[in-house]
């Protein structure tokens, strides 16, 4: 909702002092990889979270961890315990005594356990986007470096969604991320109708991208908002600018770009991006400043009310509210055949259809 203009929101993005990212790293079930990595925090006289949320099985995968490391101290601790025999476990814990934890999502909120910097994920797959965050933030609380290890099955064959699941983990494991996990977790299982009761999931569909679009701009035509974007503004020339890939290598880049270029509402917004690729990636080149230009042309006929801007031969063909403005009973001629000129000058004929317009 705060995405599509219906509430405020903040984010915090600075880490604490001193706080270090926690390096997350997904693999198939090895129990050589336990044993190394409960060693390696042994090591520094830290202690480890191993999570395996199964309490019928939780007894034996504690002695799988004494056998492969039987210098740890290992206990195990689940909700289905005693409060009594939970909290003496979890005191011990937090004393020292006991080097590894062997526990269900118990742990999964309220803890702050500084010297625990090591956490073991068991069947990693089966767990939600947010459960797995939550998790890994066990771990990393204090200056120290964290390790997070989610595991899946031998033999590799996991659901798509699960995967994704792992890999937005890997993919978002900056200190801060927490905001961008939240909205991979959307796009992953489908946030539904917002606004009603239905949670089908059809957001996935079109992407959650477009979809917070599409209910921002209803958001503000209930607001009676008059500063609308460009994306509805049609312009058709006989030439078009770009980001070239060899301006803009990635192809990610380009794709969020051309994005933000789609979101631009003010003339000024178009320089500052003007002057964020030269800082990125230095002097444009014709095809960007034409881009540039026909952005600005959009913004121009949005200002003058013209929906429609297109070239009939050397004809300016303008339409606003459904009809073709046609000045003096003519169409506005259009001399430049250059492609940068052209726009300039098509640039000043719809700056001049919009004087005395009023919205």
């Amino acid at each position: 909702m705060s995405l599509a203009g219906i509430r405020d929101m903040s984010t915090i993005h600075t880490p604490p002092e001193d706080r270090l990212a926690i390096e997350t790293v997904v693999r198939e079930y090895d129990e050589g990889l336990i044993r190394d990595a409960i060693r390696r925090e042994l090591a520094r006289d830290g202690q480890v979270y191993l999570v395996h949320n199964r309490v019928e099985t939780i007894g034996r995968v504690r002695e799988t961890v004494a056998r492969l490391v039987p210098e740890a101290a290992c206990a195990v601790g689940h909700g289905q315990m005693a409060g009594d025999e939970i909290e003496g476990v979890m005191r011990e814990f937090v004393e020292g005594r006991i080097d590894v934890l062997v526990c269900t999502t118990i742990i999964e909120s309220g803890l702050d356990i500084p010297n625990a910097n090591t956490i073991i994920i068991d069947h990693a797959e089966r767990f939600g986007l947010a459960d797995l965050y939550q998790l890994r933030g066990r771990v990393g609380r204090y200056r120290r470096r964290a390790y997070a290890y989610l595991l899946y099955p031998e033999g590799g064959w996991i659901v798509e969604d699960a995967r994704k699941r792992l890999r937005a983990l890997v993919e978002h494991s900056s200190l801060g991320s927490g905001f961008k996990i939240a909205l991979r977790d959307l796009e992953i299982r489908g946030a539904g109708n917002v606004l009603g009761p239905e949670q089908h999931g059809h957001i996935a569909a079109i992407g959650f991208d477009l979809y917070c679009k599409l209910l921002k701009r209803s958001v503000e035509a209930l607001k009676g908002s008059v500063a609308a974007g460009i994306e509805e503004i049609e312009v058709t020339l006989p030439c078009a600018g770009e980001f070239p890939a060899s301006y803009v290598p990635g192809e990610a880049q380009r794709i969020d770009l051309y994005k933000r270029l789609g979101e631009l509402r003010r003339h000024q917004e178009v320089s500052e991006l003007e002057g964020e690729l030269r800082d990125r990636f230095g002097p444009l080149p014709a095809d960007t400043i034409l881009l540039l230009e026909i952005c600005r042309l959009k913004l121009d006929a949005r200002d003058a009310g013209v929906s429609s801007v297109s070239l009939r031969d050397d004809k300016l063909v303008a339409v606003r509210h459904g009809e073709e403005l046609r000045p003096g009973g003519r169409y506005p001629r259009i001399g430049a055949v250059a492609p940068a000129a052209m726009v300039g000058e098509i640039r000043a004929r719809v700056r001049e259809l919009g004087k005395g317009h009023a919205g």
